[in-house]
């Protein structure tokens, strides 16, 4: 993962592993709800969703924020302007990244039901779950599968 700008990516996964306010966790189950990850996302913690391009085959990262138990989108990380990449104007801040590419800024994107289904490509598309030095590939477990995405509190 590239380092957002002055180091604020780093920050953000590093402040997940230092981080011991209130509990969340971050839960990856298939449809039937078999479990495929369990991982802890304190207040004020974030995580990132990576993948590849499946045309370009760079790394693409949507990153999140526990604020308050609600699973908040914050930023993404697009390297280029490729198929399916592209600002919308009005919903967050594009900045370069320096690299070519482009960082989406100030998204604050409240997740409704602080959940998603994603369904993970292939090996090629690699979709994995990032929290701090943590990396889990959903990919490899249930590639192509409905895969639910939760931010979760003490109650679950």
């Amino acid at each position: 993962m590239k380092p957002l700008i002055g180091g604020g990516l780093a920050a953000l996964l590093l402040f997940s592993t230092l981080t011991a306010a209130s509990a969340g966790e971050l839960v990856a189950t298939r449809a039937d709800g078999t479990e495929i990850a369990r991982l802890p996302v304190p207040e004020g913690a974030g995580w990132c969703v990576l993948w590849r391009h499946s045309v370009q085959g760079f790394e693409v990262s949507d990153c999140y924020e526990n604020r308050g138990g609600h699973m908040v989108l914050v930023f993404a990380h697009l390297p280029d302007f490729a198929a399916g990449l592209d600002h919308i104007p009005g919903r967050g801040r594009q900045v370069t990244d320096g690299q070519g590419g482009y960082y989406i800024l100030d998204l604050d994107e409240p997740v409704p039901g602080d959940a998603y289904v994603l369904r993970p490509g292939g090996p090629a598309v690699d979709h994995r779950l990032q929290v701090g030095d943590t990396v889990v590939s959903l990919s490899a477990v249930a590639p192509r599968e409905r895969v639910r995405i939760a931010l979760t509190g003490d109650d679950s």
